[in-house]
């Protein structure tokens, strides 16, 4: 019989049931802390004020309303530019902006202020993000962190024990993906076998966030700017362009290239749908560009997941950056890949033709998960309401009995989801650090195929944490702290 769904009536079919799905209870332990009052406002520290910081500060302070006690970033115009940002965008109607202190390293602002603050928020570059989270968690406080959550794969165990060790205080990776619809659709969509057994995965991103070439050479500080609490725990080097505010992501010493910048999004339903836990190998199967402190423009990796329980084996691929064929570079802010220049899987491209109006192509990044009956899509987040998870074609999703819906649902996101479970005393958040740790865990693991090279198979001792038949690899597994930033 034809299906008589049509693109427009699923998308509306799709945001009516995550909205009922809204009225899910959470389900999470006991609350182990005091009871705050829903009324209460938590008193606030934002570490990184460029990039996704605006957007943390958008969301707690502005949408929120939570009170802002403090700025923290190396970069006096940052600073400077966020007080002037939240003052036009009226600010001054919860918080004194006066009364707002200011400082350029956090290992200063825990000293001085740690008492005034209910919550911190990170989102300096990737290798901060470990010792002020570990620095947060020793003061008592509750901590949102960007994604990745960690810089290496050392940390991510750190920072998963010290917060088992911590129970008090609420934390968060932030990743919207695990909020919304789409992937706890999916992981729904697996659990009841929709599409039967899963055993190849598709991942993509447009993102280019690596280099090729010599560093460049040594430039004067910008006026303002603290350099040695920028480079912090990371080995010190001089400032050069090609570095900072966003370049940062391309460095091994800073960053964790395309894998890092949105592994955690795109790769989050392959770890969590398929339960992927810790993989036996990973291997870089194509590489363009990179150098030896810089990662690939583009790539193409392989995570060989092993079967777990009633799930067989599977082989996850991730495409990142540029194809090796174009001469294009990558463009705008983000050092994205764009139209022809992308590094696509084959399957994209050949249902992308086949189903054109699915515009599978059109975001930036993508999974496809290949099972026994049928192909799933998920878009950067897993999906959005203009692009859910779905069978590919959409018209199939009409055509299957519908799993029911299991998981709870945080259709308000990452932030609101935090802040509400600080005031309210939980710690039982969407994304908290035991979770994040692992996914994060899993993503670098990418990374340590791109430093052994193509076509080395890297075979990983997750249980001991340890890679077994490269030895040398296992220096990027943890990376010493420069002195003054042990924690």
């Amino acid at each position: 019989m034809k299906s008589n769904l049509t693109r427009r009536s699923f998308l509306k079919r799709s945001a009516m049931a995550a909205g009922t799905a809204t009225a899910t209870q959470y389900l999470g332990f006991p609350s182990i802390l005091s009871a705050r009052q829903p009324s209460d406002t938590l008193n606030c520290v934002q570490i990184g004020c460029g990039g996704r910081g605006e957007t943390h500060l958008d969301e707690a302070i502005l949408k929120q309303r939570q009170n802002l006690v403090a700025l923290v970033d190396p970069a006096d115009h940052q600073i400077a530019a966020k007080q002037k940002w939240l003052t036009d965008k009226g600010a001054n109607k919860g918080v004194n902006m006066a009364k707002v202190q200011v400082f350029s390293d956090y290992r200063q602002m825990f000293d001085k202020i740690s008492n005034q603050i209910d919550a911190v928020f990170i989102a300096a570059p990737n290798h901060h993000h470990c010792r002020a989270a570990l620095m947060a968690l020793e003061a008592g406080k509750n901590v949102y962190c960007e994604k990745p959550l960690t810089h290496d794969i050392a940390e991510a165990r750190k920072l998963r024990e010290m917060a088992a060790r911590h129970p008090k205080q609420a934390t968060q990776m932030g990743n919207q993906g695990h909020c919304y619809e789409g992937y706890r659709r999916l992981c729904e969509f697996v659990d009841a076998g929709v599409i039967g057994n899963i055993t190849q995965t598709y991942s993509w991103t447009d993102r280019a966030n690596g280099g090729e070439g010599p560093r460049p050479p040594t430039l004067p500080v910008p006026p303002g700017m603290l350099w040695d609490s920028w480079i912090g725990p990371a080995p010190y080097r001089d400032f050069h362009a090609d570095l900072h505010p966003h370049e940062w992501h391309g460095w091994y010493d800073f960053g964790n290239g395309s894998i890092g910048n949105m592994g955690c999004h795109v790769l989050e339903g392959v770890f969590w749908a398929l339960k992927a836990g810790h993989p036996t190998s990973v291997e870089m199967e194509y590489v363009r560009g990179g150098s030896d402190e810089r990662y690939p423009l583009g790539s193409r990796v392989r995570w060989d997941i092993p079967a777990r329980g009633n799930m067989p084996a599977v082989k996850a691929y991730w495409y990142e950056g540029l194809n090796p064929t174009t001469t294009d570079k990558p463009q705008g802010g983000t050092h994205a890949a764009r139209g022809k220049a992308r590094n696509l899987p084959e399957l994209a491209l050949k249902l992308d033709e086949q189903y054109p109006d699915e515009d599978l192509l059109k975001g930036d990044s993508g999974t496809l998960y290949v099972g026994e009956k049928g192909v799933i899509f998920t878009a950067t987040y897993g999906g959005t309401t203009a692009s859910p998870m779905r069978i590919i074609p959409m018209e199939k999703m009409d055509q299957i009995k519908q799993p029911p819906r299991t998981l709870p649902r945080y259709p308000d996101g990452p932030f609101d989801n935090f802040i509400k479970t600080c005031k309210a005393g939980r710690t039982d958040t969407a994304t908290p650090f035991e979770y994040g740790a692992r996914l994060t865990e899993f993503c670098l693991l990418g990374n340590l195929a791109q430093h052994a090279g193509q076509g080395n198979k890297v075979i990983w001792d997750g249980p001991n944490m340890r890679v077994t038949n490269i030895p040398e690899l296992n220096r990027w597994i943890k990376r010493e702290d420069r002195k003054g930033w042990v924690v």
